[in-house]
């Protein structure tokens, strides 16, 4: 479950005197939640940076077995492409690495850490001069994986790798639909963009 869908939608309803329970809402993402993310994706168009794009692995476990989270982010936090693998090897980093640029064009620089699959892919793709890392250059890729973090926890995992994919593919378009970057902007600048971002996604939610 995403959750501002989960969190906006009950708190509407429950100021209208509905009560739902999560299994309610579970439905909803499942039936809604593919409709609602691509919605926001066609309005979102263009807002991505290539000037700077930051790439970074997390392992998922699903039924005891270890997956990979893959996941490209630009500069400002917008998240570009999430894509679950089983490997984390060359020819699983040069799939994402293919599949992100295809749908958002090619970055000046790639920020990675130094799993050695990023170099060998980059160098067959013809990129290798716009790798960048070491220290803490990717730190922003790696804390765009807390949200998703918090949600697992509060999900208690997920039961397949495709509900694992369907979920971070709608997850990233509502978190980048919210996030604005707090720490960034005045209070008044923040409460503009969040009310802006309400209204939209209650117009989303309501078409």
């Amino acid at each position: 479950m995403s959750a501002p869908f989960g969190l906006l939608q009950s708190k509407t309803l429950r100021a209208s005197g509905i009560d739902i329970c999560h299994e309610t809402v579970r439905f909803w993402v499942d039936r809604f939640g593919k409709i609602f993310a691509a919605k926001i994706r066609k309005k979102r168009v263009g807002h991505h940076s290539n000037w700077q794009w930051h790439l970074d692995e997390v392992f998922v476990k699903i039924n005891g077995e270890r997956f990979y989270l893959w996941r490209a982010v630009d500069h400002e936090g917008e998240v570009l492409e999430c894509f679950v693998t089983k490997r984390r090897n060359k020819a699983a980093a040069k799939k994402f690495i293919i599949k992100a640029m295809r749908k958002h064009g090619s970055p000046r620089i790639i920020t990675t850490d130094k799993l050695p699959s990023y170099g060998a892919a980059f160098r067959e793709i013809g990129v290798a001069d716009r790798q960048l890392c070491g220290g803490r250059s990717n730190n922003r890729c790696e804390n765009s994986h807390l949200p998703f973090r918090r949600r697992e926890r509060a999900m208690q995992r997920f039961k397949t790798i495709a509900t694992l994919q369907k979920f971070v593919s709608y997850h990233s378009q509502i978190y980048n639909h919210f996030n604005h970057e707090r720490h960034l902007e005045t209070r008044h600048a923040y409460k503009r963009k969040r009310t802006a971002a309400l209204n939209e996604w209650f117009q989303i939610c309501a078409s």
